[in-house]
């Protein structure tokens, strides 16, 4: 009896503990490490049987094929290099099934649930599995709110087909080089379709009429890609984190003391945004945000310029210091800009250049002047 009372307690703990879960906080789950591609990261497209293409193709980045050796090339534009067997095809293949094997290992991010059809939905960073043919009709958004470096793998078990006109749309920061499709079979990208991201397919890839791809085609040793008046561009993945601050003052000479008002203009020369934008100044202790941020997102875009103002009062010459600073992931960039305003109060006067042995050079000069003229006017009178 003593036993059974002392246990009573524990359902409620239980449910006491259910709740606090509820309420808490949840904890940050590590982000996701991108794939690493190896030395296919250049390949806009990678095959192992043969390429072949149809109608007017362009294509930014290498070609590669290996084993097979067949590229059926009629019509194609290629900005890069081609690969066709060859050392560098083959460790190309090397480094592709490792990445495939890579992305299939991920564990999937907690509270998915499988499906077959991703039209319609907003991914944040994960990874995720399709449970069967991974289908996309309409559009998928995948939102990295502000981290460029938040990676995406989409798994299917079967195959991946995607609708005509289907859209892939990247929003807040995300980026196709961190988009990782994992197909353990063909891949079929529909007419018209807009797809992004690095296709990772364990045998053939068809992309049909007029689709575009902005990332990789990349099948295995027994794949073939086959293409149809397609656009296809795979840029290395940039890094570059970068804020830049120009600063300037309304008036750069006062005649005694007075207001100025300073301008500073932020903006962002990488390819990464920018979020936790600030400006200070070591003289001035209140900047402002005046405008700039075009789609109201707090996010200072690679492109966009940002003004901040600022409005003090003066009474010597002064120089100060703007320090812009911002966040790219982790990351943290900063930039400076100096202003100098001179304060010219009344009664200066011009500063002394004399001295004594000034003075002398001066009365030197003038007595040789003297002498010199005395004796041109004597060698007159001799002559004479």
């Amino acid at each position: 009896m003593n036993t059974l009372k002392k246990c009573r307690p524990l359902p409620l703990m239980v449910a006491l503990m259910f709740a606090a879960a509820l309420v808490l906080p949840a904890v940050a789950l590590a982000a996701e490490d991108t794939v690493d591609l190896g030395t296919t990261v250049n390949f806009a497209v990678l095959a192992g049987s043969t390429i072949t293409n149809t109608g007017p193709t362009t294509i930014t980045g290498d070609v590669g094929l290996s084993p097979g050796s067949s590229f059926v090339d009629t019509g194609v534009t290629l900005h890069g290099e081609r690969y066709i067997t060859g050392a560098v095809a083959t460790r190309a293949q090397t480094d592709l099934v490792t990445a495939f094997n890579d992305a299939s290992g991920r564990a999937l991010s907690p509270g998915f649930q499988p499906g077959v059809e991703l039209g319609g939905l907003t991914l944040d960073p994960g990874v995720y599995s399709s449970g069967g043919v991974l289908g996309l009709t309409g559009t998928l958004t995948l939102d990295a709110h502000g981290d460029p470096e938040a990676v995406f793998i989409l798994r299917s078990t079967a195959t991946l087909i995607t609708a005509s006109n289907s859209v892939v749309r990247l929003v807040n920061g995300a980026r196709f080089c961190r988009v990782f499709w994992v197909v353990p079979s063909s891949a079929t990208l529909g007419t018209n379709s807009t797809f992004v991201g690095h296709i990772l397919a364990l045998t053939d890839i068809h992309v049909q009429t007029g689709a575009t791809v902005e990332g990789q085609l990349l099948s295995q040793t027994e794949g073939e890609v086959t293409l149809d008046s397609n656009t296809i561009t795979n840029i290395p993945c940039a890094s570059s984190r970068a804020i830049h601050i120009t600063k300037a003052a309304s008036r750069t000479t006062l005649t005694g003391s007075g207001s100025v008002t300073y301008t500073y203009r932020v903006t962002n020369p990488g390819t990464f945004v920018l979020s936790d934008v600030t400006v200070t100044d070591d003289k001035v202790s209140t900047v402002t945000y005046d405008s700039g941020d075009l789609n109201g997102d707090g996010l200072l875009q690679p492109g966009e310029m940002w003004i901040y103002k600022a409005t003090t009062a003066l009474n010597k010459t002064t120089t100060n210091t703007a320090t812009a600073s911002g966040r790219a992931g982790e990351t943290t960039v900063t930039d400076t800009a100096v202003a100098r305003v001179v304060v010219r109060t009344g009664g200066e006067k011009l500063p002394k250049t004399a001295t004594p042995w000034y003075d002398l050079l001066l009365a030197g000069a003038a007595l040789a002047l003297v002498g010199a003229v005395s004796m041109f006017a004597s060698m007159r009178k001799t002559h004479a």
